[in-house]
């Protein structure tokens, strides 16, 4: 299993900042500019579990630096499928965090949520 997806089916969100390289990048499946940064991203993976309810892996796929983690969960009333896209650097670190979803109407729910949930983000970032 993935360490990622462990922290996260263990809910140990403090573990995730550790997997995380200090120049993260983070494409969002609603936002068309990245998020860069560990503490960014740690914030908007925070961000997100508050958002998502009945989260769950389903499946999970590896190829050396490139791990595919399909997800479901719903956002509100819509359920949405998504997978988590990570790529790892040369100390295993996760360099990049792509996350696409799936339906439009899936999407966004999210968007409308995470557009509520950033304002607490960036005051975990200390930017508000």
């Amino acid at each position: 299993m993935h360490p990622f997806r462990a922290a996260i089916e263990q809910g140990d969100l403090d573990a995730l900042p550790d997997l995380l390289a200090e120049d993260v990048r983070f494409l969002s499946p609603v936002a068309f500019a990245p998020y860069d940064g560990r503490p960014v991203v740690s914030a908007i993976l925070r961000a997100v579990t508050r958002v998502f309810a009945d989260f769950r892996y389903v499946r999970e796929i590896s190829d050396g630096r490139d791990h595919a983690l399909v997800f479901k969960a719903r956002v509100g009333d819509r359920e949405v499928h998504g997978c988590d896209f990570l790529h790892h650097d040369d100390s295993g670190l996760i360099d990049e965090f792509c996350v696409m979803v799936r339906p439009l109407s899936g999407a966004k729910a999210l968007s409308e949520a995470m557009a509520v949930q950033f304002e607490a983000a960036k005051r975990e970032m200390g930017l508000a």
